[in-house]
């Protein structure tokens, strides 16, 4: 039996999205972003304290692109992975690991705005870095989704776009995606998908606004 460990809105969002598409039977074990990830028990699953970790028959997985290509090889039935001599298995690959390229930037971006309490600890230079540095990764997603394909992949959904889908759904708390005419309709694809909707949470977990703006330049 898969058992999920989640954080609502954490990256573990991509795990269970994935499930949900692949429409499989699991446990879903959620808790709060903070402390109870830090408990012995919960340390003894995953020795850092962090989500997404998947459990099944006695493995442990813990990384979201690795959980993805375990999940799509176990159960190749479900169409959403790319195997060995398929054509399209480089650019599969590939994806799957900018994803987590992309969302190390809204990552830096949500401890700064979010985690972060105090005013004085935050650093508007890091900020402003880190979001020109999520712009750029998108503006790559923007360009090659430029031609008309509906994923990013020509042969449809995969399970890249349930890790992609979640770096960019977490991106536009810190970035209008107007910007990007054409990841913004692969974004309003995306999240219409049931799977998708499932997984998110009945009210905000993290980010409890819709957006998260720069601070204000200093005076003078």
């Amino acid at each position: 039996m898969i058992t999920l460990h989640h954080c609502h809105e954490a990256r573990s969002m991509r795990t269970l999205w994935l499930l949900h598409e692949m429409e499989l039977d699991f446990d879903l074990k959620v808790y709060p972003f903070g402390r109870e990830l830090r408990t012995p028990e919960y340390l003894s699953v995953h020795p850092l304290g962090r989500v997404p970790c998947l459990q099944d028959d006695g493995l442990i997985l813990f990384e979201t692109g690795a959980i993805a290509e375990y999940l799509v090889e176990k159960y190749p039935e479900k169409g959403l992975g790319r195997p060995p001599g398929d054509p399209e298995r480089p650019h599969w690959l590939q994806w799957l690991h900018y994803a987590e390229t992309v969302a190390v930037h809204g990552a830096t971006l949500t401890q700064q705005h979010i985690v972060i309490y105090e005013d004085r600890d935050r650093s508007p230079l890091l900020m402003k870095l880190e979001l020109r540095r999520l712009e750029k990764t998108l503006e790559v997603l923007d360009n090659h989704l430029s031609d008309g394909r509906e994923y990013l992949l020509e042969s449809g959904f995969s399970a890249i776009d349930t890790n992609m889908g979640y770096s960019v759904h977490i991106s536009r708390f810190f970035t209008p995606l107007a910007a990007f005419p054409h990841l913004s309709a692969y974004y309003d694809r995306l999240s219409a998908r049931p799977a998708f909707l499932k997984s998110l949470p009945e009210k905000p977990a993290i980010y409890h606004k819709p957006f998260y703006d720069l601070p204000p330049e200093p005076a003078g």
